[in-house]
């Protein structure tokens, strides 16, 4: 990831401790993923209770994706988490921008975050 490209979205995150940044969505035959930053690095899960992520979006033209799993750990510097989030089904080729919920589950409590990115569909 280049750290002088402007992301997709961003967002504060849980209750704005974190800045959470979206680098790329990346269009597979089955699903999509979203690449993600978030500043100050989330906790190491070997010293702090584990953040989980899961993800629910849905399409312009009416389409719902779920969660299909993801990972993210610190970068090699330490100043961010590095992470990836995937959805099913693929993302429809018509579809213009996806209204995506995230939501961060820490100790218990959901932490949802809402986002909308422009994708490269083609209305016909």
């Amino acid at each position: 990831m280049k750290p002088h490209r402007t992301p997709l979205a961003s967002a504060r995150i849980l209750d704005g401790a974190h800045e959470l940044s979206v680098h790329d969505l990346k269009r597979r035959d089955d699903s999509f993923t979203l690449h993600y930053t978030i500043a100050p690095p989330l906790p190491d899960a070997g010293d702090d209770t584990p953040v989980l992520l899961t993800l629910e979006a849905m399409d312009d033209v009416g389409n719902e994706y779920f969660d299909w799993g993801g990972a993210y750990g610190a970068a090699r510097d330490g100043k961010q988490t590095n992470g990836s989030v995937s959805a099913q089904p693929a993302l429809a080729a018509t579809a213009c921008e996806i209204r995506m919920r995230l939501t961060f589950l820490r100790d218990g409590e959901e932490h949802p975050c809402h986002l909308m990115l422009r994708t490269s569909g083609t209305r016909h």
